[in-house]
């Protein structure tokens, strides 16, 4: 199972040095969690990370290697300031900033190319899933957004239901089973050979401690793409207490 933190513009720089700490002493059986910082804080949470299980990851990278694009970031930056993975497609940038699926692939294109996994964020609005839009929506995405070549071990997919991200709202889990299943049912036409690792496909909308392992057991579901509950040590331990026990159970 995976538990993936994504801070977002988030926390202060001492709120995140303790939030570090507390991954730092604790580890759960089958579980890997990665943590998306911002990026000013890569560096220091590199160091704050350091020997152990916790994968750092950058929350967006660029999808030129490098140039004149004032406030962006590369792909080789973030693997320079010791991430292993970017996040990209979040539907925040989607939404805030216009990325289309193609900007997307190319983003994670380039972030394959510079030595880093990448975590790619598909989902549906509001008025997609009531226009019964929903499932292809998220299809066209993922066909728009995975690379044309994708390396085994090295690209996870974040389904994100883009009206329950941070809004308390969680899918049913009738709808994450059925969209997990319409994901997982489109990868294998998307990777290269046979006998590949399926592509981990995790649920990333408003995930928290309570609903954690309800989630977790949805077939399918390889874990969680967590936001506000991941500044909460406490919450963020429970979240990951229960993907070791969907894992073994």
């Amino acid at each position: 199972m995976i538990v993936a933190a994504n801070w977002k513009m988030n926390p202060s720089l001492e709120g995140a040095g303790a939030l570090a700490q507390a991954l730092i002493t604790r580890r759960f059986e089958a579980v890997q969690r990665y943590l998306f910082a911002p990026h000013p804080y890569l560096v220091p949470m590199s160091i704050r990370l350091q020997g152990s299980d916790v994968v750092l990851g950058g929350q967006d990278c660029h999808a030129d290697t490098a140039g004149a694009h004032t406030g962006d970031v590369s792909a080789a930056m973030l693997r320079d300031c010791g991430a292993a993975i970017a996040l990209v497609g979040h539907s925040e940038r989607r939404a805030d900033h216009g990325e289309t699926s193609a900007l997307v692939r190319a983003k994670a294109e380039q972030a394959l190319a510079h030595d880093l996994a990448v975590m790619i964020c598909v989902g549906e609005t509001l008025a997609e899933r009531e226009a019964g839009q929903a499932e292809q929506v998220v299809i066209d995405q993922l066909r728009a957004s995975m690379p044309h070549d994708v390396p085994s071990g090295r690209v996870l997919i974040a389904y994100e239901p883009v009206w329950a991200i941070g809004t308390g709202k969680v899918a049913s889990l009738e709808d994450i089973g059925a969209m997990h299943a319409a994901i997982a049912g489109e990868l294998p036409a998307r990777q290269n050979g046979t006998g590949a690792p399926p592509i981990p496909v995790l649920y990333g909308g408003s995930v928290n401690a309570d609903n954690a392992a309800a989630i977790f057991a949805v077939p399918h579901v390889a874990g969680g793409l967590v936001g506000g509950a991941s500044l909460d040590a406490v919450a963020f331990d429970a979240i990951c207490s229960a993907a070791a026990a969907a894992a073994v159970g």
